[in-house]
């Protein structure tokens, strides 16, 4: 193929074999009806009738705004009430001891970016855990830098603090920086959630690793589904362990208003930084602002004064809990049809906590998928395994399906 880009860009394509899959099952449920199809692909939420979940207090406050608030542009940085809420958002009553500060970014996926474009160097090993959303890849790629992955759990279904430490130690003989993204509260695509010891036991490895400061430790905790990873305050305590960290280890929360606001396609969110050293989180704030501006100038002014006007009212923040609540118990009864179905009909699956997904382990994925599909379910090929979403399956629709799963794998004569 003819081509002009430039030597970095040859050879790259944006095709996703999520939305592949989601075209795929939205084409055929056109055709037959959506009750004969199961579109498992899906990470957002769809309630019983497969439906997008909008929450009623975010619909009623983006109808609310004035042509100002939707159509302004917003500060590069982010509106300051914004920012604040969306930290108070985050850590709710474990606000980690240290200087904290944000900007605004367009959904976690900007947070990401920046933070690979400002912490590591071109060439550089970015570590992320095996059982990964496939954009981190693309993310570390699109930047030339390196993917770099460990063992995410153990044989017994924990977190793998040593495969963890084995790699933190190697990349840094190499790097003075290290940058790791650790999606570890109601994991994508697996749903396993970190323990508040074994988050301690991540930071305890990288404050070994860096404890002579002539290295630096960047870690961002990808919380994207954290609103849907159990009870409001206990699932948010494992913040804590952020706090009084030497300096050199800088920790980035990727918050977005995605999923606990439900404004996927708004692309808003917040890289919020904590820090013990004042310094570190001034420059922190001044060359990510400065990168903001550079890349996507300013965000969805819409988005943040929708979430301001919500969280300034103190009704229409028990209002926004109590339907996350409801979500939340929606979707772990529709995790748990499947749990109990797939361990009667000998399906392993990865153990499942929290979130929006469950991953099938198991060989031949594709192939397995594609036999799916013939039966009309749609689902999401990993490298290792399969996703399902139980976030956007019924509980109607969910009941049978690991059946269907055996069934597949069988015929593919793939293996767990």
């Amino acid at each position: 193929m003819y081509s002009i880009a430039a030597p970095h860009a040859k050879g790259k394509s944006a095709e996703d074999n999520i939305f592949a899959a989601n075209n795929r099952a939205i084409a055929l449920a056109k055709e037959i009806g959506v009750e004969n199809v199961t579109n498992a692909t899906v990470g957002s939420i769809l309630d019983e009738d497969g439906s997008l979940v909008v929450l009623d207090v975010v619909k009623q406050e983006l109808k609310n705004l004035t042509p100002p608030e939707f159509c302004a542009y917003a500060p590069i940085k982010g509106y300051d009430e914004f920012l604040k809420d969306c930290i108070d958002q985050c850590f709710g009553k474990s606000r980690p001891e240290g200087y904290i500060d944000a900007c605004a970014t367009p959904g976690g996926t900007g947070v990401l970016h920046h933070v690979v474009h400002n912490y590591s160097e071109p060439g550089d090993e970015v570590l992320i855990t095996d059982w990964h959303w496939g954009a981190y890849d693309s993310l570390i790629d699109d930047n030339n830098r390196k993917v770099r992955t460990f063992s995410f759990l153990t044989s017994d279904g924990h977190f793998n603090a040593a495969s963890f430490k084995e790699n933190v130690e190697d990349i840094l003989k190499k790097q003075d920086n290290i940058v790791i993204i650790l999606n570890g509260i109601a994991n994508n695509p697996t749903g396993y959630c970190m323990s508040v010891a074994e988050w301690q036991s991540a930071v305890d490895v990288l404050k070994e690793a860096t404890k002579d400061e002539t290295k630096n430790a960047i870690l961002i905790a990808d919380v994207a589904y954290l609103d849907y990873s159990g009870e409001k305050e206990e699932c948010r305590e494992f913040f804590k362990v952020f706090g009084g960290l030497p300096k050199n280890i800088l920790v980035v929360c990727a918050y977005t208003l995605s999923k606990g606001f439900t404004m996927y396609g708004q692309r808003m969110g917040a890289m919020i930084g904590i820090s013990s050293d004042k310094d570190v989180i001034k420059e922190y704030v001044d060359i990510n602002q400065y990168s903001s501006r550079a890349t996507w100038s300013n965000c969805n002014s819409a988005a943040q004064h929708a979430m301001i006007r919500i969280c300034q009212d103190p009704e229409k923040i028990k209002q926004l809990d109590a339907e996350r609540a409801k979500y939340y118990k929606l979707i772990q009864e529709r995790a748990a049809i499947f749990v109990e179905e797939a361990q009667k009909e000998g399906v392993k699956f990865v153990p499942y906590i929290s979130g929006f997904f469950i991953t099938i382990p198991v060989t031949n994925s594709q192939a397995v998928c594609d036999i799916l599909e013939k039966d009309h379910v749609f689902m999401v090929p990993l490298k290792k395994g399969i996703r399902l979403a139980v976030c956007s399956v019924s509980k109607k629709k969910m009941h049978g399906l690991a059946h269907k799963l055996a069934l597949a794998i069988k015929e593919a004569g793939a293996q767990q």
